[in-house]
């Protein structure tokens, strides 16, 4: 992934596919897309081309985020455009095949010239699904300036050099990642990437890419049309000699409003984002989705058997993390669910919620090509007080790791209503996020499910297992035998457990809890569990629905 000496080839993500297609072809707006799409690895020498030179000043325009909100307010007041279109051109004539055979020339880099740069910029072609123009400009001394592209900045592969002009200017581009010396000093990194919609995902240290964010989620997994805002323009600002940390800001439209954002980026074994969201409503909008995350869960322990596969889990999640105000974590163990499945966690001004790749061992993967070991965790931490919602997780059915099928978000209380404003800040934290040290309580390590009953003996009292594996804090320091002292705090709504045993493992040590629950009313369990005694809590709580019918 360096382009300092060699640039990636192109790899187009669920989420770029899904950012590009109408929400009738994906199931309740969470991300569904036809086939994983892996661009060809040919990077043949090219001749080295000079860095376009800087638009004149007459091009300049004072540029501040609070410009750019007042810009956003008044188009909001204004009405939605029509979007644009591709002309009849060549870019109208890119399909897939001749799509992925285009890539940006590492050797046109923007910020090449800044002097000890952390950062370069590549853009992403337009054509094939991205057909709306995104625009880029420069930020310098307060001064904005158009980003220009063209057919010079591109590579292209074998067939599609015959239907490409050369020295032909671009009305657009599709988005644009960042590059920094991510892994090592030596080599530029892809750091992260803004292509389709408001997608966007970023990396950490030694992360690959896994989970996306969005600017915005509008009516998301409802009854309604799903609404997918766009951020239209860009404004990047131009490093400063040796700074390790960049800002972007970008313009946001849809059809219900408008958004004036800002990201301000700190690349390291975290990736951190602090992000504020300046909104402007023209409409009513049903469900407004705050900081939104979409992953694909397909299936681990507890759904193995449902998979014909030699990998024992495949997924970029495993679970969502709520770190609610007073300190107490919820753990809800990701699910592949038969039918379209929503979880609703009310919280007032909780300090984060995020989508976790807690499993880091290769060997529980055994993907040498997609390595999920490596996918990042993605942690939203609000700045401020967000007051009351709710942290939704929407789970679709999937029997193939190309589509996205979860996503989480928070609602706020109130409904927004056209004529409304709002502002959110929050930080957003990527890579592999550690356990707070300071913590006491055991974490989740694995959740397990099968059926019911004694190991051997038929299951007659129709009943599932579900086991779950808690490690680290003061429970690590616990004696086998303490099991006698420890209470076990579960429920099951619409359900019954039937039994419950907690012991530790003798080979590893891990403390284990064993449910065996049976469902009493409806098709879905709603099952919840934690460890308690000396007077503490002493472990996270781990919850987890069951939809058995």
């Amino acid at each position: 992934m360096s382009s300092r000496r060699a640039d990636p080839s192109l790899s187009l993500s669920r989420r770029q596919l899904l950012a590009s297609l109408s929400s009738a072809a994906v199931l309740a707006g969470a991300g569904f897309v036809p086939a994983r799409l892996n661009a060809q690895d040919i990077a043949p020498p090219v001749a080295e081309a000079p860095v376009p030179a800087a638009p004149p000043a007459a091009m300049q325009q004072p540029f501040s985020f609070d410009t750019l909100t007042d810009a956003m307010r008044a188009l909001a007041a204004a009405g939605p455009d029509a979007p644009a279109t591709l002309p009849d051109s060549f870019l109208s004539k890119l399909t897939y095949d001749l799509y992925r055979l285009i890539r940006f020339d590492p050797e046109r880099a923007r910020f090449a010239d800044v002097e000890n740069s952390h950062f370069l910029l590549h853009a992403f072609h337009m054509g094939w699904l991205f057909k709306e123009p995104v625009l880029l400009y420069q930020v310098e001394n307060g001064m904005a300036q158009p980003m220009e592209f063209g057919t010079d900045d591109f590579i292209y592969e074998r067939e599609s050099r015959d239907k490409v002009p050369a020295h032909v200017p671009l009305p657009g581009v599709a988005g644009f990642r960042l590059h920094a010396p991510l892994n090592r000093p030596d080599l530029f990194d892809e750091l992260v990437a803004f292509q389709g919609a408001s997608y966007f995902r970023a990396l950490g240290r030694n992360s690959a890419y896994g989970l996306s964010a969005r600017g915005l989620a509008v009516n998301t997994g409802l009854s309604i049309a799903e609404e997918f805002p766009r951020f239209t323009k860009f404004w990047i600002q131009r490093p400063e000699p040796g700074s390790e940390t960049i800002t972007v800001w970008a313009a946001l439209e849809s059809a219900s409003l408008t958004g004036a954002y800002r990201f301000t980026i700190t690349p390291g074994f975290e990736t951190v984002m602090e992000v504020t969201a300046r909104l402007f409503f023209r409409a009513d909008v049903e469900q407004l989705g705050i900081a939104p995350l979409t992953s694909m869960f397909l299936f681990a322990e507890r759904n193995r058997a449902a998979f014909d596969d030699y990998r024992p889990n495949v997924h970029d999640s495993d679970g969502l993390g709520i770190t609610r105000a007073d300190g107490d974590v919820l753990w809800r163990a990701l699910a592949n669910p038969p039918r379209l499945a929503s979880s609703y966690f009310s919280e007032t001004a909780p300090k984060s919620f995020g989508l976790y790749q807690r499993d880091r061992e290769f060997d529980h993967y055994q993907d040498d090509a997609a390595h999920y070991e490596k996918r990042p965790s993605c942690v939203v931490e609000p700045i401020g007080d967000w007051g009351k919602g709710l942290i939704r997780l929407v789970e679709i059915p999937s029997d193939l790791e190309v589509n996205d099928n979860i996503v989480a978000f928070w609602i706020p209380d109130t409904l927004a209503q056209a004529g409304e404003s709002r502002e959110f800040s929050y930080r957003l934290r990527w890579g592999d996020i550690p356990f707070d040290p300071a913590d006491e309580r055991a974490h989740v390590k694995e959740t397990r499910a099968g059926e019911g009953g004694v190991s051997g003996v038929e299951n007659t009292n129709g009943t599932r297992k579900f086991v779950i594996d808690f490690v680290g804090g003061l429970m690590d320091a616990l004696p086998h035998d303490a099991s006698e002292d420890l209470t076990i705090v579960a429920s099951a709504m619409n359900g019954e457990i039937v039994t419950k045993v907690l012991s530790r493992n003798q080979t590893d040590g891990i403390w284990r809890l064993v449910l065996d629950v049976r469902p009493t009313g409806g098709d879905t369990v709603e099952l919840a569990a934690h460890i308690a005694g000396y007077g503490r809590k002493l472990t996270e709580t781990w919850l987890y629905q069951w939809i058995h019918a």
